[in-house]
């Protein structure tokens, strides 16, 4: 380990600083390659946003159906779609991986190249992380961003009589997953979507009174949000949209879709592509067409 581990170690520090996005580079006064970095504090105004999220082999991919390229996107996705849901600006991220026998050279280069192309469009500079060999692969992503102070979305603001909106189609993760184990590969845009998500960065949320991002399917994040603000949803199906041809149940239980649930008071114009499913009530009860709303999705048996 200790010869391809200094390899690696090279390699990567390499690549960090070759590929550190115009615009950050005033902001590292120290990158990828020491004890730690140093970066510089955020403007005046602003304050730091800070999350981490692990990927382990068999809780949330196979090595057999996920190219080395989608799982290096998808490590770094999953960190931006928090920040997203926040309302921030991605900065930095840090990598830390275990590494099995099987996660050769070749195959490592290729996950760097997927969450160095998703670096490059999201302008997120890689300033540090750690490698260890063990039996399973696992991943843990650092991502470090800012929002305006004071102005960062919770979980805990949505009110009675705000609308509830999700920033596009739903379902379609899962039904990609479905796809793939039938052995469709990525040239189906239902796989490519679970394959290579996209965190909505793009999505403008200044006026949303609350907001997260939906990584473990609409009813178990809903929940997560009404518990939050201390408040139930009504929400109606006919309203929900679908990603073609996913499922009603795939939209509401399947997760990975990294689309923004969030809520907006009555009359405020929504973001665009953003969809009306519902409005908050005071009753603190989630309900779907008026009946009660399973809450299902993915959760760890811990």
């Amino acid at each position: 380990m200790k010869n391809k581990e200094l390899f690696l170690i090279n390699w990567i520090c390499k690549q960090a600083v070759q590929r550190v996005p115009r615009g950050r580079k005033s902001t590292i006064r120290l990158g990828i390659g020491d004890d730690a970095a140093i970066l510089a504090s955020p403007p005046n105004g602003r304050e730091l946003l800070i999350t981490t999220d692990l990927v382990v082999e068999g809780a949330h991919f196979q090595p057999d159906t996920h190219p080395a390229r989608a799982l290096g996107h998808k490590v770094l996705a999953r960190g931006l779609s928090d920040i997203a849901a926040m309302g921030g600006t991605p900065l930095y991220c840090l990598l830390s991986l275990c590494l099995p026998s099987w996660a050769g050279r070749e195959w490592l280069k290729q996950f760097y190249q997927g969450l160095f192309d998703l670096a490059r469009g999201s302008r997120v500079a890689l300033v540090g992380g750690d490698l260890a060999a063990g039996r399973l692969f696992a991943a843990d992503i650092v991502v470090i961003g800012s929002a305006p102070r004071g102005r960062a979305l919770r979980r805990s603001g949505a009110r009675p009589g705000d609308i509830l909106y999700v920033s596009g189609p739903l379902g379609g993760s899962a039904l990609g997953l479905e796809r793939l184990a039938q052995g469709r590969s990525a040239k189906d845009p239902a796989v490519r979507r679970h394959l290579y998500p996209q965190p909505r960065l793009d999505v403008r949320l200044a006026a949303a009174t609350a907001a997260m991002d939906i990584s473990d399917g609409l009813s178990l994040d809903l929940y997560r949000l009404t518990r939050a603000s201390r408040v139930g949803a009504d929400v109606q199906s006919a309203g929900i949209p679908l990603w073609p041809g996913a499922s009603l149940d795939q939209a509401l239980h399947g997760g990975e879709d990294y689309e923004l649930l969030f809520t907006l008071p009555t009359g405020r114009r929504p973001p665009r592509g953003s969809t009306a499913i519902g409005a908050i009530t005071a009753r603190r009860r989630l309900t779907l067409d008026n009946k009660p709303l399973p809450i299902q999705g993915f959760q760890h048996d811990l």
